[in-house]
Protein backbone atom coordinates (compact mmCIF):
# COMPACT_ATOMS: atom_id res chain seq x y z
CA UNK A 1 0.00 0.00 0.00
CA UNK A 2 1.93 3.51 -1.19
CA UNK A 3 2.82 5.80 1.66
CA UNK A 4 0.47 8.68 2.17
CA UNK A 5 2.48 11.88 1.03
CA UNK A 6 2.55 15.58 2.60
CA UNK A 7 1.75 18.63 0.61
CA UNK A 8 4.96 20.38 -0.79
CA UNK A 9 4.93 23.75 1.24
CA UNK A 10 4.13 26.37 -0.47
CA UNK A 11 7.09 29.32 -0.76
CA UNK A 12 5.89 32.85 0.62
CA UNK A 13 5.67 34.42 -2.38
CA UNK A 14 3.84 32.25 -4.31
CA UNK A 15 1.57 31.85 -1.05
CA UNK A 16 0.95 35.70 -1.30
CA UNK A 17 0.00 35.62 -4.36
CA UNK A 18 -2.54 32.80 -4.26
CA UNK A 19 -4.47 34.69 -1.19
CA UNK A 20 -4.66 37.34 -3.44
CA UNK A 21 -6.17 35.22 -6.23
CA UNK A 22 -8.05 33.68 -3.77
CA UNK A 23 -10.45 36.84 -3.00
CA UNK A 24 -11.15 37.32 -6.92
CA UNK A 25 -10.78 34.61 -8.17
CA UNK A 26 -13.69 32.94 -10.52
CA UNK A 27 -15.14 29.95 -12.41
CA UNK A 28 -12.38 26.96 -13.17
CA UNK A 29 -9.20 29.08 -11.09
CA UNK A 30 -11.82 29.37 -7.83
CA UNK A 31 -12.51 25.78 -7.99
CA UNK A 32 -8.91 25.01 -8.47
CA UNK A 33 -8.33 26.81 -5.08
CA UNK A 34 -10.83 24.71 -3.30
CA UNK A 35 -7.70 22.21 -3.32
CA UNK A 36 -5.13 24.35 -1.86
CA UNK A 37 -2.99 23.22 0.93
CA UNK A 38 -2.60 26.55 2.79
CA UNK A 39 -4.76 27.72 5.07
CA UNK A 40 -4.40 31.61 4.47
CA UNK A 41 -5.48 30.94 1.10
CA UNK A 42 -8.32 28.81 1.91
CA UNK A 43 -9.58 31.68 4.06
CA UNK A 44 -9.03 34.52 1.89
CA UNK A 45 -11.26 32.17 -0.02
CA UNK A 46 -14.49 32.85 2.05
CA UNK A 47 -13.85 36.39 2.06
CA UNK A 48 -14.20 35.87 -2.36
CA UNK A 49 -17.90 37.05 -2.88
CA UNK A 50 -17.94 34.47 -5.75
CA UNK A 51 -17.93 31.39 -3.42
CA UNK A 52 -21.52 29.89 -3.69
CA UNK A 53 -22.65 27.28 -1.41
CA UNK A 54 -21.83 24.35 -3.39
CA UNK A 55 -18.54 25.14 -3.57
CA UNK A 56 -18.19 26.05 -0.20
CA UNK A 57 -20.06 22.73 0.75
CA UNK A 58 -17.43 20.53 -1.51
CA UNK A 59 -14.53 22.73 0.45
CA UNK A 60 -16.32 21.53 3.48
CA UNK A 61 -16.22 17.47 2.54
CA UNK A 62 -12.30 18.19 2.47
CA UNK A 63 -11.48 15.44 5.37
CA UNK A 64 -7.63 17.61 5.55
CA UNK A 65 -9.58 20.52 6.13
CA UNK A 66 -7.68 22.79 8.39
CA UNK A 67 -9.28 23.61 11.79
CA UNK A 68 -9.27 27.22 11.16
CA UNK A 69 -11.37 27.07 8.07
CA UNK A 70 -13.75 25.04 10.19
CA UNK A 71 -13.75 27.48 13.03
CA UNK A 72 -14.18 30.55 10.74
CA UNK A 73 -16.84 29.31 8.99
CA UNK A 74 -19.05 28.04 12.43
CA UNK A 75 -18.28 31.85 12.89
CA UNK A 76 -19.53 33.34 9.61
CA UNK A 77 -23.35 33.69 10.09
CA UNK A 78 -24.33 34.20 6.30
CA UNK A 79 -22.63 31.47 5.96
CA UNK A 80 -24.72 29.64 8.20
CA UNK A 81 -27.98 30.82 6.22
CA UNK A 82 -27.28 27.75 4.28
CA UNK A 83 -28.81 24.87 5.33
CA UNK A 84 -26.34 22.24 3.28
CA UNK A 85 -23.82 24.14 5.04
CA UNK A 86 -24.80 24.16 8.48
CA UNK A 87 -24.90 19.93 7.77
CA UNK A 88 -21.66 19.84 6.47
CA UNK A 89 -20.01 21.34 9.60
CA UNK A 90 -22.16 18.95 11.87
CA UNK A 91 -20.56 16.16 9.80
CA UNK A 92 -17.32 17.19 9.34
CA UNK A 93 -15.16 14.60 11.76
CA UNK A 94 -13.16 17.63 13.26
CA UNK A 95 -15.61 20.19 13.01
CA UNK A 96 -15.99 23.17 15.71
CA UNK A 97 -17.12 21.92 18.79
CA UNK A 98 -19.45 25.09 20.26
CA UNK A 99 -20.55 25.51 16.53
CA UNK A 100 -21.75 22.27 16.02
CA UNK A 101 -23.23 21.82 19.25
CA UNK A 102 -25.17 25.12 18.33
CA UNK A 103 -25.85 23.76 14.94
CA UNK A 104 -27.73 20.39 15.29
CA UNK A 105 -30.71 21.75 16.65
CA UNK A 106 -31.53 22.92 12.87
CA UNK A 107 -30.55 19.56 11.56
CA UNK A 108 -33.44 17.76 10.37
CA UNK A 109 -35.03 14.46 11.88
CA UNK A 110 -33.18 11.68 9.33
CA UNK A 111 -30.28 13.84 9.43
CA UNK A 112 -29.85 13.95 13.14
CA UNK A 113 -30.38 10.34 13.13
CA UNK A 114 -27.54 10.11 10.36
CA UNK A 115 -25.41 12.01 13.25
CA UNK A 116 -25.81 9.87 15.80
CA UNK A 117 -25.10 6.72 13.94
CA UNK A 118 -21.91 7.82 12.18
CA UNK A 119 -18.84 6.26 13.19
CA UNK A 120 -17.09 9.83 12.04
CA UNK A 121 -18.61 12.00 14.36
CA UNK A 122 -17.37 13.00 18.12
CA UNK A 123 -19.27 10.98 20.85
CA UNK A 124 -20.27 14.01 22.22
CA UNK A 125 -21.90 15.54 19.01
CA UNK A 126 -23.61 11.89 18.43
CA UNK A 127 -25.15 12.03 22.10
CA UNK A 128 -26.14 15.62 21.47
CA UNK A 129 -27.70 14.27 18.33
CA UNK A 130 -29.82 11.43 20.13
CA UNK A 131 -30.68 14.07 22.94
CA UNK A 132 -32.35 16.71 19.79
CA UNK A 133 -34.24 13.37 18.40
CA UNK A 134 -35.70 11.95 22.42
CA UNK A 135 -36.34 15.98 22.96
CA UNK A 136 -38.65 16.11 19.93
CA UNK A 137 -40.66 12.68 20.45
CA UNK A 138 -43.67 13.81 21.78
CA UNK A 139 -44.07 16.78 18.83
CA UNK A 140 -43.50 13.95 16.19
CA UNK A 141 -46.09 12.38 13.77
CA UNK A 142 -46.76 8.57 14.07
CA UNK A 143 -45.50 8.11 10.49
CA UNK A 144 -41.98 9.26 11.15
CA UNK A 145 -41.96 7.73 14.26
CA UNK A 146 -42.57 4.37 13.08
CA UNK A 147 -39.34 5.71 10.59
CA UNK A 148 -37.20 6.15 13.73
CA UNK A 149 -38.29 3.09 15.50
CA UNK A 150 -36.87 1.11 12.30
CA UNK A 151 -33.41 2.71 11.80
CA UNK A 152 -33.16 5.38 15.34
CA UNK A 153 -30.46 4.95 17.47
CA UNK A 154 -30.49 2.68 20.70
CA UNK A 155 -31.54 5.59 22.70
CA UNK A 156 -34.33 6.34 21.04
CA UNK A 157 -35.34 3.68 20.40
CA UNK A 158 -36.10 2.78 23.42
CA UNK A 159 -37.42 5.40 24.09
CA UNK A 160 -40.24 4.84 21.48
CA UNK A 161 -40.74 0.94 23.13
CA UNK A 162 -41.37 2.90 26.32
CA UNK A 163 -44.02 4.84 24.85
CA UNK A 164 -45.80 1.55 23.92
CA UNK A 165 -47.75 2.56 20.53
CA UNK A 166 -49.20 -0.59 18.95
CA UNK A 167 -47.53 0.04 15.32
CA UNK A 168 -44.30 0.92 16.84
CA UNK A 169 -43.48 -1.87 19.46
CA UNK A 170 -43.20 -4.72 17.36
CA UNK A 171 -41.51 -2.41 14.66
CA UNK A 172 -38.78 -1.10 17.23
CA UNK A 173 -38.61 -4.69 18.89
CA UNK A 174 -36.41 -5.36 15.18
CA UNK A 175 -34.02 -2.32 15.04
CA UNK A 176 -30.80 -3.22 14.69
CA UNK A 177 -29.11 -0.72 17.15
CA UNK A 178 -31.69 -1.79 20.01
CA UNK A 179 -30.23 -3.21 23.13
CA UNK A 180 -30.37 -5.20 25.54
CA UNK A 181 -29.69 -2.37 27.98
CA UNK A 182 -32.77 -0.46 26.40
CA UNK A 183 -35.16 -3.04 26.91
CA UNK A 184 -33.98 -3.71 30.82
CA UNK A 185 -34.75 -0.20 31.18
CA UNK A 186 -38.20 0.05 29.77
CA UNK A 187 -39.12 -2.85 31.80
CA UNK A 188 -37.59 -1.63 35.08
CA UNK A 189 -40.32 0.93 34.80
CA UNK A 190 -43.30 0.39 37.08
CA UNK A 191 -46.09 1.16 34.87
CA UNK A 192 -45.52 0.20 30.90
CA UNK A 193 -48.28 0.52 27.87
CA UNK A 194 -50.10 -2.57 27.85
CA UNK A 195 -48.38 -3.71 23.99
CA UNK A 196 -45.17 -3.45 25.56
CA UNK A 197 -44.77 -6.81 27.75
CA UNK A 198 -46.28 -9.24 25.13
CA UNK A 199 -44.55 -7.83 22.51
CA UNK A 200 -41.56 -8.75 24.06
CA UNK A 201 -42.22 -12.36 25.32
CA UNK A 202 -42.94 -13.14 21.68
CA UNK A 203 -40.06 -11.38 19.92
CA UNK A 204 -37.59 -13.98 18.73
CA UNK A 205 -34.41 -12.65 19.62
CA UNK A 206 -35.53 -10.86 22.91
CA UNK A 207 -37.41 -13.43 24.64
CA UNK A 208 -34.37 -16.19 24.98
CA UNK A 209 -32.55 -13.48 26.63
CA UNK A 210 -31.81 -14.38 30.04
CA UNK A 211 -31.25 -11.31 31.30
CA UNK A 212 -34.62 -10.12 29.71
CA UNK A 213 -36.49 -13.33 31.37
CA UNK A 214 -35.25 -12.23 34.60
CA UNK A 215 -36.60 -8.36 34.24
CA UNK A 216 -40.15 -10.17 32.82
CA UNK A 217 -40.25 -12.09 36.19
CA UNK A 218 -40.67 -8.50 37.75
CA UNK A 219 -43.13 -7.03 35.54
CA UNK A 220 -46.93 -8.16 36.64
CA UNK A 221 -48.51 -7.77 33.58
CA UNK A 222 -46.35 -10.60 32.32
CA UNK A 223 -48.83 -13.61 31.86
CA UNK A 224 -47.99 -16.76 34.29
CA UNK A 225 -47.64 -19.07 32.22
CA UNK A 226 -45.10 -17.95 30.16
CA UNK A 227 -43.54 -16.70 33.00
CA UNK A 228 -43.23 -20.00 34.80
CA UNK A 229 -42.02 -21.40 31.95
CA UNK A 230 -38.91 -19.40 32.58
CA UNK A 231 -37.86 -20.97 36.15
CA UNK A 232 -36.31 -23.94 34.97
CA UNK A 233 -33.72 -21.75 33.30
CA UNK A 234 -32.84 -19.90 35.48
CA UNK A 235 -29.98 -20.06 38.44
CA UNK A 236 -30.90 -21.22 41.89
CA UNK A 237 -29.23 -17.60 42.87
CA UNK A 238 -31.51 -15.87 40.89
CA UNK A 239 -34.59 -17.59 42.21
CA UNK A 240 -33.85 -17.00 45.38
CA UNK A 241 -33.03 -13.23 44.77
CA UNK A 242 -36.50 -13.08 42.99
CA UNK A 243 -38.30 -14.97 46.16
CA UNK A 244 -37.47 -12.07 48.64
CA UNK A 245 -40.50 -10.23 49.62
CA UNK A 246 -41.78 -7.65 47.62
CA UNK A 247 -39.84 -8.23 44.26
CA UNK A 248 -42.48 -10.18 42.79
CA UNK A 249 -46.40 -10.89 43.23
CA UNK A 250 -47.55 -12.94 45.92
CA UNK A 251 -48.64 -16.00 43.74
CA UNK A 252 -45.52 -16.39 41.73
CA UNK A 253 -43.17 -15.67 44.44
CA UNK A 254 -44.59 -19.34 45.61
CA UNK A 255 -43.93 -20.80 43.03
CA UNK A 256 -40.30 -19.84 42.96
CA UNK A 257 -39.93 -20.80 46.39
CA UNK A 258 -41.42 -24.32 45.07
CA UNK A 259 -38.68 -24.52 42.32
CA UNK A 260 -35.98 -23.55 44.55
CA UNK A 261 -36.62 -26.29 46.58
CA UNK A 262 -37.52 -28.34 44.03
CA UNK A 263 -34.00 -28.06 42.36
CA UNK A 264 -32.87 -28.59 46.46
CA UNK A 265 -34.28 -31.49 46.84
CA UNK A 266 -33.17 -33.00 43.52
CA UNK A 267 -29.90 -31.75 44.35
CA UNK A 268 -29.77 -33.22 47.79
CA UNK A 269 -31.19 -36.73 45.94
CA UNK A 270 -27.87 -36.70 43.64
CA UNK A 271 -25.93 -36.23 46.48
CA UNK A 272 -27.10 -39.09 48.43
CA UNK A 273 -27.12 -41.45 45.35
CA UNK A 274 -23.58 -40.58 44.41
CA UNK A 275 -22.14 -41.56 48.44
CA UNK A 276 -24.60 -44.72 47.72
CA UNK A 277 -22.30 -45.71 44.60
CA UNK A 278 -19.39 -44.79 46.30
Amino acid sequence: MPESVAPEPVAPERAAKDRERARVAAGEELAALLHHPSADVLLALLDNPALDEPQLCLLLERKDLPSEILEEVGKRKPLLKSYRVKKALCFHPRGPRLATLRLIRDLYLMDLVQLALSPAVPAELKRNAEEQLLARLSQIPLGQKITLARRGPARVAGALLAEGHPQIVSVVLDNPYLTEAQILKTLSREKLPAPVVPAIIHHRKWSISYNIRIALLRQPSAPLATILSYLPQLTVSNLRELAAPGIVPETLRRYIQAEVQRRLSRGAAKGSQTSKDQ
